[in-house]
């Protein structure tokens, strides 16, 4: 019975980030439609909960990863080259973001840098779940096809029909957050956007029965009651945004797409349930042992209070209406070094790069060392390569804040509290 739970976690991991980071990245595919400084506004928009809404996504690879290993072995081979391309998007969106974000002013290469990898990050997505309902070849409970098996129709179809969702939900969020010029940009683009996500949702409804190998099961009639509540649902949440794109109040459209999101995902999970891997891989024969069921279920369960609280957090301290408040800029750093000393080498940029890099080389390869070459020949290498690698990390660090200190960055006090020291 424990798998039943942690298929719950994983579903409820799934959602939350199509929910949270899906409203997210369509904001950052709109801002490529603003023009000039009112990108910066998306952004900053975006900026406050981010990184927040992803963690869900980690969440969900940990739930697979040890909960049901079955996925990972027949699913994830088969879905490398768009997940890595995800992984990668995710990261360079986040970098144009809060890049963005600390620049003095509107930067405009941060900014298509967020708005590209959006849309990047939302295609591989669209790419990785088309994929996996068009049911990867699979033999012996292995992954058994090509590295681009993952390429079909369904999953182009999938990909397109995930990018008008989410600029769906963007449009709706934006409604609910800003007032002035993006306000009534995004009031006039989200009907157009609801008509293109209804025709999207029935295009892959229907052409799920030609691309899915699996043999759906609609002859049971509490399968077909429950499938048939989740789509009036989604007709119903569908109806309330449309009402409510372009009227007051402006919460009214996020909420009918966040329930159409939901309802759309319990029809699938209620179509294809008992099986998760297409054709035939069922929850049960994915499932790994009993033991680690349970030390998952704990683990994890106990970590989803912690992420609820601080998502309700977030959400709580930037309700209402998004202002940008203009900040005076802050004084210049005062450095103050020692006359008796020379004046430190600073390393150039260069210089830098390459130490950051031999750092994350050696990280990574102590990581991997410990946890894949010598996973089954000595049980001392984990300990002793984590050992390793957070030992190194924290000498860099406090290294680097000795040296800092020496040289005067942390004092800001614009009084000269030391004769033997002066300004600069």
């Amino acid at each position: 019975m424990l798998e039943y739970a942690t298929y719950a976690l994983l579903l409820l991991s799934l959602g939350m980030y199509v929910v949270l980071d899906g409203y997210d990245l369509g904001v950052g595919m709109l801002s490529l439609f603003a023009k000039g400084e009112s990108r910066r506004e998306y952004s900053e928009l975006i900026a406050t909960a981010w990184d927040a809404n992803e963690s869900w996504l980690v969440l969900a690879g940990i739930t697979l990863w040890a909960g049901l290993p079955g996925v990972s072995a027949t699913l994830l081979p088969g879905v490398y080259l768009p997940m890595i391309g995800m992984l990668l998007s995710i990261i360079l969106r986040g970098m144009g973001l809060e890049l963005q974000s600390a620049a003095a002013v509107y930067r405009r290469g941060w900014a298509l840098l967020f708005g590209a990898a959006s849309v990047a990050a939302t295609v591989c997505q669209g790419l990785v779940l088309g994929g996996a309902l068009s049911g990867l070849r699979q033999h012996g409970g292995s992954f058994s096809g090509g590295a681009f098996d993952w390429l079909t129709p369904y999953s182009v179809l999938c990909a397109l029909g995930l990018v008008v969702l989410y600029l769906l939900a963007g449009a709706a969020w934006l409604q609910d957050k800003t007032e002035g010029v993006a306000h009534e940009r995004a009031g006039r683009a989200g009907r157009p956007l609801l008509v293109g996500t209804a025709v999207a949702a029935l295009v892959l409804g229907f052409g799920l029965e030609v691309a899915d190998p699996e043999r759906f099961r609609f002859d049971e009639p509490v399968r077909v009651t429950l499938y048939w509540i989740a789509v009036a649902g989604a007709v119903a949440a569908g109806a309330m945004a449309w009402h409510g794109f372009g009227r007051r109040p402006d919460w009214r459209p996020f909420a009918g797409v966040v329930a159409a999101q939901v309802c759309g995902l319990l029809a699938l999970v209620i179509a294809t349930f008992p099986v998760i891997v297409p054709p035939d891989m069922t929850l049960h024969q994915a499932s790994s042992p009993t033991g680690s069921q349970a030390f998952l279920v704990i683990g994890v369960g106990l970590c989803m209070p912690v992420v609820f609280a601080y998502n309700g957090y977030a959400w709580w301290v930037f309700r209402g209406k998004f202002t940008q408040i203009p900040e005076a800029p802050l004084a210049p750093l005062r450095v103050r070094t020692r006359l008796s000393r020379p004046v430190p080498f600073e390393p150039s940029g260069f210089v830098i790069a390459v130490r950051r890099t031999v750092l994350t080389v050696l990280g990574v390869g102590l990581v991997a060392m410990s946890q894949d070459v010598f996973g089954g020949v000595a049980t001392w290498i984990d300990p002793v390569g984590i050992a390793l690698l957070s030992g190194t990390a924290l000498i860099a660090w406090i290294v680097s804040d000795r040296r800092d200190e020496r040289d005067g960055v942390f004092d800001l006090d614009p009084a000269d509290s030391d004769s033997g020291q002066v300004g600069t």
